[in-house]
């Protein structure tokens, strides 16, 4: 077991190159997929290297109801450092049990909320439009999904501008991009050394949703146009940071001046000798090692515990 049950914790750190340099340099869409993949699987090895070392660390406090073999000295020598990873790997999976449970009940809490508002209004298409003086918009996922936009954004947009917000969000709820947000914003909070992930996801995401509204009206200097104007008159949504907006501040200049360049490529993985594919390679070869150190640590508390249960 040794150091391999601490490995996964900071491989994280692999991943942050890529962070940045997958928005710049792959399609929005494949990127969006690779950033949520390699969160998803760093994550879930520092999850399973946390609980690990939370066995270890419960076998010490007296009074626990675990086997009395699974506190001996040769169990302990299997995790250096025991005597303080393993107590404080208890308080840590207690805070990230609580963030991710914050998160869960937030994202869940706004999705009725928003539901709840729209029982008053008619089914007649996918598009709700709320009488409300705070001009936003954004992709409500549901069954179905909805696009969710306020009379005083539409008032701000022309006709034309209004079909690449509703082609925009649709994006949003065809991709399931909720989904992707939702699970690297838990990511983040299992290890924060992910949280750099979820910045270039968001970015991701609505470049992905930019590209289908440009690629459906047909015209991008038009689509840029909308994402510009909605951006100097949108407010943020209140509990509505769990889905994408249609504009947003941050990255809104990156995203009009993409949308003014060329489509970008869309291959899966972008040229080795690349700072991107550069980075891409780091990324996966920190996801696998991060999932190597994790089963191999796994197996070895197992095998030791085993042999420490008294028959």
């Amino acid at each position: 077991m040794g150091v391999f049950v601490y490995l996964p914790l900071v491989l994280p750190l692999t991943a942050l190159p890529i962070a940045r340099l997958a928005e710049q340099h792959l399609h929005p869409r494949r990127a969006a997929r690779l950033l949520t993949t390699v969160a998803v699987i760093l994550a879930s090895c520092s999850l399973l290297c946390l609980g690990l070392l939370v066995v270890v660390g419960t076998a010490q406090l007296p009074g626990n109801p675990l086997p009395d073999g699974w506190s001996d000295d040769e169990v302990r020598e299997a995790v250096p450092h025991d005597a303080f990873a393993g107590k404080a790997s208890i308080l840590a999976l207690v805070v990230v049990t609580a963030a991710c449970g914050f998160t869960v009940h937030r994202h869940f809490r706004f999705r009725a909320r928003a539901h709840r508002a729209l029982r008053g209004l008619g089914r007649a298409d996918d598009v709700a439009v709320l009488p409300d003086a705070v001009p936003y918009a954004y992709a409500l996922p549901g069954s179905p999904g909805r696009v969710m936009v306020s009379t005083a954004m539409l008032a701000c947009l022309e006709p034309a501008e209004r079909r690449a917000l509703f082609a925009h969000e649709r994006a949003h709820l065809a991709g399931r991009h909720h989904r992707l947000l939702l699970a690297t914003r838990l990511a983040g909070c299992v290890n924060p050394l992910l949280w750099p992930l979820l910045g270039a996801l968001v970015y991701s995401t609505e470049r992905w949703a930019d590209e289908e509204a440009a690629r459906v009206t047909g015209d991008r200097w038009l689509t840029a146009r909308a994402v510009g104007k909605a951006a100097l008159v949108a407010r943020p949504v209140p509990g509505g940071a769990a889905f994408a907006a249609f504009a947003t501040a941050g990255p809104v200049p990156r995203r009009v001046a993409a949308l003014l360049g060329p489509v970008p490529p869309d291959r899966s993985w972008p040229p080795a000798l690349t700072p991107a594919g550069a980075a891409a390679l780091v990324a996966a070869a920190g996801t696998t090692v991060s999932a190597l150190s994790s089963l191999n640590a796994a197996v070895a508390l197992f095998l030791v515990l085993e042999a420490a249960t008294p028959l």
